[in-house]
Formats: structure tokens, sequence, C-alpha cells
């Protein structure tokens, strides 16, 4: 078998207006591989106060007699520097990954020197195939049956990310945060996940605890002054994985955010990004993104609004939902299932009706919003948008007042993990001439592959 490579690195940490601080890892696993581990730190210092993010690093692996390897104690990372390894960038090389192989990584942090919540993002960067680079490859495109190109070992490696806390040198595990393929694990983080400061996997993402502060990352030079949850992320080749994996190759990136805690609710989400554009979202693209499917809750005359969800008009499921008389105040919910494959409208007034439609292709990385009239009456308004109940960096809302087309678009997003999204509407104008037919005002949610 080629060699394999496995890699691991924690690329910035930086920190803001807010008090923001990040972490990024990246990791390359593959039959000709290496495990790689670099970091940079920008603007750590704010006039008013200071959060500064430490991330304290134990890896090792197991590959049997062939090779094995550990960070030296007290490996952490601050600014461009690997403190307590062997020069900077700290690079981990890994050769010949086969079944059986395995290896774990503890991340701990100090938070210097404000309470903040945490969140975990990452995504797959590359998935190759027979040691060949996949160009502009996808990170959203990794589940599933491997396409032309696309290797399998990101499908095969089993992975799990736990809570973790320092016992004495050795880590006890907590609860359970993600597991599953790095496929799934990586497409389940490209959307975010809330990290709580107790250990508590199942607390909500604006009630959980931060992680607390710390006076400095170190009580001296070997004593690590941490909090007490840790991350730790283990990973393993299945004994009863083939042929298939040889010489493929994975690459992802694990991304540790720190956001002050103090006059914040820990909802806002650091791994998606949002902003609002004038016409259909897909426009803003070049050339214009493709419409994967999109579910429409628009005027349909008569106190009816018309509700689609499905690959495209004609392939979809319909239904009316009755408002009555010229406006509308609800909730909207737009849901995706991964095991099933089936996309979800659902509008709510008092009443609530849904419609579901199984998917052909739900690999998109941006959710588009649209809002939109055609009428000088018209209103669609969207407002307190969540995504799997967090909010993303930047608007959450986006309204079309008259004759308007505007979107809010949603990036970075994994769309063919679980995910649902939750808003408030407002329609006002609405036709209740049963030989209306001008379906507007409307909101769409697209799903889109930009």
């Amino acid at each position: 078998m080629n060699d394999d490579t496995i890699g691991l690195s924690r690329r910035k940490m930086l920190v803001g207006l807010g008090a923001v601080g990040v972490a990024s890892a990246g990791a390359g696993l593959g039959t000709t591989a290496y495990f790689n581990d670099t970091e940079s730190f920008d603007d750590n210092t704010l006039t008013a106060g200071e959060l500064d993010l430490f991330v304290h690093v134990d890896y090792s692996e197991d590959q049997g007699s062939y090779a094995q390897y550990s960070t030296p104690d007290g490996t952490f990372i601050d600014g461009n520097v690997v403190g307590g390894g062997e020069g900077d960038p700290l690079s981990i090389q890994v050769s010949d990954l086969k079944p059986g192989d395995s290896g774990e990584g503890e991340f701990c942090f100090s938070i210097v020197d404000n309470p903040a919540y945490m969140w975990m993002c990452g995504a797959v960067t590359e998935n190759n195939e027979n040691g060949q680079s996949e160009p502009e490859m996808d990170a959203d495109t990794t589940g599933g049956d491997p396409g032309e190109g696309m290797g399998e070992l990101a499908d095969a490696m089993q992975v799990t990310v736990s809570y973790c806390t320092d016992d004495d040198g050795e880590y006890a595990l907590g609860e359970e945060i993600a597991s599953g393929s790095l496929a799934d694990v990586m497409s389940a983080l490209d959307n975010g996940i809330p990290l709580s400061g107790d250990g508590d996997a199942e607390a909500p993402v604006d009630g959980r605890a931060p992680f607390e502060g710390v006076d400095s990352a170190f009580v001296n030079e070997t004593e690590v002054n941490a909090a007490e949850q840790c991350v730790c992320f283990e990973w393993e080749v299945p004994f009863d994985v083939g042929n298939e994996i040889q010489t493929d190759s994975v690459a992802f990136d694990f991304e540790f955010y720190a956001v002050q805690s103090r006059h914040n609710d820990g909802s806002a989400n650091p791994c998606i990004t949002s902003r609002e554009v004038e016409g259909f979202g897909k426009q803003d693209y070049e050339p214009d993104a493709d419409v994967l499917w999109a579910s429409k809750a628009r005027n349909g005359g008569s106190n009816t609004f018309e509700l689609i969800v499905g690959d495209d008009n004609s392939n979809a499921d319909t239904a009316d939902y009755d408002f009555g008389g010229s406006s509308f105040d609800g909730d909207l919910t737009v849901a995706y299932d991964a095991d099933t494959g089936e996309a979800t409208l659902e509008l709510a007034n008092g009443t609530t009706t849904d419609v579901s439609y199984a998917v052909s292709n739900a690999a998109g990385d941006v959710i588009s919003i649209v809002a939109r009239g055609s009428d000088a009456s018209h209103l669609a308004s969207v407002s307190n948008v969540r995504v799997n109940g967090t909010a993303p960096t930047g608007p959450d809302a986006v309204e079309a007042d008259g004759s308007e087309t505007v979107s809010l678009l949603i990036e970075d997003v994994d769309a063919s993990a679980d995910w649902e999204l939750t808003a408030d509407v407002a329609f006002e104008g609405l036709d209740d001439d049963p030989s209306a037919s001008d379906e507007n005002p409307a909101v769409y949610v697209e799903v889109l592959d930009a």
C-alpha cells in the first residue's frame, strides 16, 4: 500500500470587535499523507479589555508496531508560535495508513481574560481518489456515494467528538458532541456546533454555560491554566474497510471560536454568515447559482397561500393554507432530513399546514431567503431567522416593501446535513379575489449550489 496522509492543523486565531477569538485546525488523512499543524494569530488586543484564545494540543496516534507518535508535553498554540514543540509550524508525519490505525487529539482552551461562548466549526477541504487532487473540491459533496475522482476515505473513517476533562494527565471522556463517518461529522461541524462550558451536550444554544476566563494561559512554565472542559477528537480506520481506500486522501479543517459572554446570549453562530442582496439570491453569483430545491409560501388568491416544496414547481408537494383577510402574521419552518432526503415547509398561524418532498439533490452551500412583492400595497417580511436554533453572523431579517425582490443569503452551510430554518413571517396586501393569480407577496427559501 502507498503512504497515507493524516493531518490535523490549527491555522489561525484572531480577536476582533466584540472580543472574538478564533482558532482553526486542519487535518489531512490519506494513503500518501502527512499530519500538519499550523497557527496564526492577529489583532489579539482590544482597547477596552482583552479576549485571547490559547489552544493546548495533545495528540497521539497508534499504528501498531509500524509507527506511533505523540506531541511533546505542553504543546500549545499562541500567535505564530507553537510552544512546547520543535519549531513552527508543528508538523506530524504519518505514513502507511491502514485499517486498524487510530488516533486522538485533545484540545483545551485558555480564554484570557473574559468568559466566552465557544463554537466548533469544520469542513472537508479535499477528498481525493488514487492520490489525485480534485480541483476546487466542494466540501459539501463528500457524503453519500463518491463520484468520479472522489475518494472513499472520508466515508470509511469513523470519528467521535466528545467533551473531556484532564484527570491527572489522562483525559476522561464526557458527553458525545458528534459521531459517525468523517464526512458526516464534518458536515455537522460545517454548520457550527455550540460548545457548553459545563460539558452538557443537550444544553440549549441560548442557555448553555460559557467557558470560564483565566488570568493567564499558564500557571507556570509547565502547568496549564485552562478551562475544565476540553474537546476530544478520536478517529479510526475500521478493520473491515477494504481496498477501496487505497491511495485515497482526505483533508479537513477545525475552527474554534471564542465570543465574549458578556452582553451576549451565545446564539450568534460564527460558523455561518449572512448578507442581504437585491433581487433573487441566485443571481448574486457569477454565473447564476443553481437552485437545487426550493420551498415557497405565496399568495394564491381567495384567502389562501400556495405552499410548495420540491425540486421545482413540477416536481413538488403542493397544498393551500387558509389565512383569511388581507394580512398574515405567523411562523415559517423549512427543514431537511438527511436520512430520508425529505424537505419540509411548514406555515403556522393558529393552524398549521405543511408539505414535504424527497428532493433529488441537497448538496448545496447557500440557503437563499427571498422576499418579494409586485404591487405598492405588498409587504413580505421575514425576521428572527435561525438555522438549527442559531443566528447567522450578519443580518437575520429581510423585507420586500412594495414592488421589490430582496434576498437574505446564508452562506458557508452544508445543506446536505440535517438542518432546520425557522423565522417569523408577515404579509400585507394579500388578494382575497378568487380569480387572483399574481402569486405575490411571497417568500421563497431556496437551496443553492454556488
